[in-house]
């Protein structure tokens, strides 16, 4: 099993270090799209309160996370249909042969 290591990270000008088994290049990736989405809110918002905007940054990861689940989800449906009507074809040309 591997050992918790230290990052130490930059999220919206303040630094963190984060302790986990994750890669190191790993943690720094999510950190950077977590500082990125906070710069995006802030942006859009009037100057909300750090409390605020890491609320709201959350609120707008957690939406993105369930819009991909929802597509991922929906394709998924798709491929399943579209495996059970090849099957179907594969077993009536199969039943037609013998």
């Amino acid at each position: 099993m591997t050992e918790p290591g230290s990052t130490t990270v930059e999220i919206f000008g303040r630094e963190y270090k984060i302790r986990g088994v994750a890669n190191s290049d790993y943690i720094k990736t999510v950190a950077r799209y977590v500082d990125e989405k906070m710069k995006e809110v802030s942006q859009s918002s009037a100057l909300p309160s750090q409390d605020r905007l890491a609320v709201l940054t959350a609120l707008n990861i957690a939406d993105e996370l369930f819009q991909q689940r929802e597509a991922s989800s929906a394709g998924l449906s798709t491929i399943e249909r579209k495996a059970e009507s090849l099957i179907s074809l594969l077993d009536e040309g199969l039943s037609s042969e013998g």
